[in-house]
């Protein structure tokens, strides 16, 4: 295919049948070129080029369907849900991506069909943003919208990244779970409300933090900091329990790789990590819980453990 017909799928990485008749192609020629493995039908009238279909990971193909059911919709529509969330760059842990999830603007009754979930809530002012010039819920309509389709573990670290960045924040979540107390689920949404916090930095923190709360333990310090003899701060911590001088660390192999230097090796930065608790350790006296996303999967042994360090049982 023409460098004409690439510049078209260069603006949201696809292209229309409409655009590639009007540049001189016909179906004859698209049908060849998918046969060929050139490109890639998305759906009806859509098309992407393969070479750039291949390398995207799951939630860069949702983007792109996403990109091809909006332009092809017969009504105006904006991204929302999970599907605002990718367009975001906010974590999609363990959600479904298999529908595009879009909200008319016209208020008309949703409507689902094979891959898409076409919504129909109120969009009020100040619920509509956009992204790279595509029409998309705000940081504040996306939460809560996402707690109308998941349970609140799966919400959370979603919520949790956009108050981290700043695209919301809590008083702005309670104001606009407000004006939608008539919606199914308004309950969950109050919860996963009180429980997100910005503090994380990641899906494994906010997830552990989650267990902890589930599992009935005494709510941490997240992001703790620790000082040294001279009340300068030389470390932080995950979670903290100062008053059971416990603390814990969330080990994801994201959170080594983080502080690599070029060309080190993994291991090279768990022995950094190994010094870093010990200093704490020396400089606090209290002792340190390490999980792993393993534990995660295993919540009630691992909040067992962990229940037993606070009672001053032993450190494995």
């Amino acid at each position: 295919m023409d460098s004409l017909l690439r510049s078209i799928a260069d603006q949201d990485g696809i292209f229309l049948r409409r655009e590639a008749l009007a540049v001189g192609y016909t179906d004859r020629a698209l049908a060849r070129a998918i046969r060929g493995r050139v490109i890639h039908r998305l759906r009806h009238g859509a098309y992407v080029f393969l070479d750039h279909w291949v390398e995207l990971d799951e939630s860069g193909r949702h983007l792109l369907r996403a990109m091809a059911v909006r332009r092809t919709a017969r009504t105006g529509v904006v991204l929302s849900h999970t599907t605002a969330l990718i367009k975001m760059g906010a974590p999609v842990w363990d959600l479904p991506l298999d529908d595009v999830h879009l909200t008319r603007r016209d208020g008309g009754a949703g409507r689902r069909e094979a891959g898409v979930a076409q919504h129909s809530g109120l969009l009020l002012n100040g619920d509509v943003c956009e992204i790279d010039r595509v029409a998309t819920t705000s940081a504040t309509r996306t939460a809560i919208d996402l707690t109308m389709v998941a349970d609140v573990e799966h919400c959370l670290p979603a919520i949790d990244y956009l108050l981290h960045i700043g695209a919301t924040d809590k008083a702005a979540l309670v104001r606009r779970a407000g004006l939608c107390e008539v919606w199914p689920r308004t309950l969950a949404t109050d919860l996963t409300i009180r429980l997100a916090d910005g503090r994380s930095e990641s899906v494994g923190e906010t997830r552990s933090r989650h267990m902890l709360w589930r599992g009935g333990l005494p709510t941490p310090e997240p992001q703790y900091d620790i000082l040294d003899e001279r009340g300068t701060v030389v470390a932080r911590v995950d979670f903290a329990w100062p008053e059971y001088g416990v603390f814990l660390e969330f080990d994801g192999r994201a959170k080594y790789e983080k502080f690599l230097k070029e060309g080190e090796p993994v291991v090279a930065a768990v022995l950094r990590e190994k010094k870093r608790e010990e200093m704490i350790c020396r400089l606090t006296g209290w002792r340190c819980i390490r999980i792993v996303w393993a534990d995660l999967y295993r919540p009630d042994a691992t909040n067992a453990y962990i229940r037993s360090v606070l009672a001053g049982g032993p450190v494995h």
